[in-house]
This record gives structure tokens, sequence and C-alpha cells, in this order.
């Protein structure tokens, strides 16, 4: 498929379905792109659909299904789109460091193809603002879900989840405590962690 050129594949492009749940119109919306008015529309839509398909399967279906409605709050970013945002300080990285993440469409340094999401899981916001309990979500995606990096952010327990060919399964947080939570090598990072997020299913469970 070639990058749209036209309202007619723009709204084809849009309809590709990644997953149960998610089309690709689901990954276009971009505040930045809202309000200055930059495209932001893959240049390879065949990569960026290969790579959200892979990203969708395993992790968003599998989290929507354990917990309700996610809203995706930043996805996917056109390289020309991130360029600007990065230049701008508008909270992207630069270009190279964002291939195989939010730029969908590039593969990473090595080849691998990767995607990645701002999300929030909706049914955990009150669980979250009541406990400031991050962590419960961080080790259950750890120990359920194939996924490469998250990063948390205070506002609404919102997540970044990636899914990469070559998964670095390294967890990160602005969120007391800051810092790495767990990657490869941490005591930490292997074995089940089940005791550690057994009190957030059983409020979540509850709700």
């Amino acid at each position: 498929m070639k990058s749209p050129e036209s309202i007619k594949s723009l709204e084809t492009l849009g309809r590709v379905q990644l997953s149960k749940s998610f089309f690709m119109r689901d990954m276009l919306y971009s505040e930045i792109s809202n309000f200055y008015k930059i495209q932001n529309i893959p240049e390879f839509p065949d990569i960026a659909i290969e790579a959200g398909r892979q990203f969708c399967e395993n992790l968003l279906e599998p989290l929507q299904e354990k917990f309700g409605r996610i809203s995706i709050r930043s996805v996917y970013r056109s390289p020309m789109l991130n360029k600007f945002g990065n230049e701008k300080k508008l909270g992207c990285a630069r270009n190279e460091s964002n291939y195989a993440k939010h730029i969908w469409d590039y593969r990473d340094k090595d080849g691998c193809l990767g995607a990645l999401a701002t999300i929030v899981v909706n049914r955990f916001i009150p669980y979250y603002e009541q406990t400031k309990d991050w962590q419960s979500m961080a080790w259950y995606i750890h120990d359920h879900l194939p996924y490469s990096t998250l990063f948390f952010y205070p506002k609404l327990g919102a997540f970044n989840i990636g899914w990469h060919e070559q998964p670095k399964r390294r967890i990160d947080s602005f969120i007391h405590p800051k810092g790495t939570l767990t990657k490869v090598g941490m005591d930490n990072h292997d074995g089940d962690h089940s005791d550690l997020y057994k009190d957030m299913l059983e409020a979540l469970a509850d709700n």
C-alpha cells in the first residue's frame, strides 16, 4: 500500500483492521497534528500495519479483555510530525529514538519492527488515584504479556507500552518511586510477582 495521497486512500488505510477491537484510524489521532495542522500519515503503511497488528493483538487486546476499555492517549506519529514535536519540545524524542516506537513505519537501527502507544486503562484510574499504586499494573503486564517497554506517568496512571521483535522487558516510571522498576539482570526480574498485584485485581473485580 502506498502512502495515502487522497481522502479515499486515507479512508482505505483507516479501515484496515489491526485486531478485533482496533482499526488503523484509531491510531492516527494527534493533538500536535490537529493544533499545528501537520499530517499524521504513514510514509510506509504496510510496515505500520504489520507492526500495529502485532502490537494490538499481543498487547492491547489482552489488556482490554482483562480490564475493559482502553483509551489511547498518544500512538502513531509520522516522521514529519515527530520531528516537529521534538524540535518544538512537545514531548517527542528524536526520530531515530522513536523508530519502531511511536514511528511504526520505520524499523529501528537493528532492522527490527516495533510499535508503542501511551494508553490509559479506564477501569484502573479510580484504583490508581486512591492508592498511587502503579506497580501492580506494571507487574501484572510483566507476568502476562510479551511487552518490550513500559513507562508510567502520574496523570491517570497512563503508561507507554511497546511491542518489539526483540523485547527489552524493561519497566520505568515518572511516578514515585521514580526510575527503573525492573530490567533484565535485576534480581526482581524473573519469577512470579502475583502477590504484588493481587490487591489490585481484587479491587478491580469489585468495580
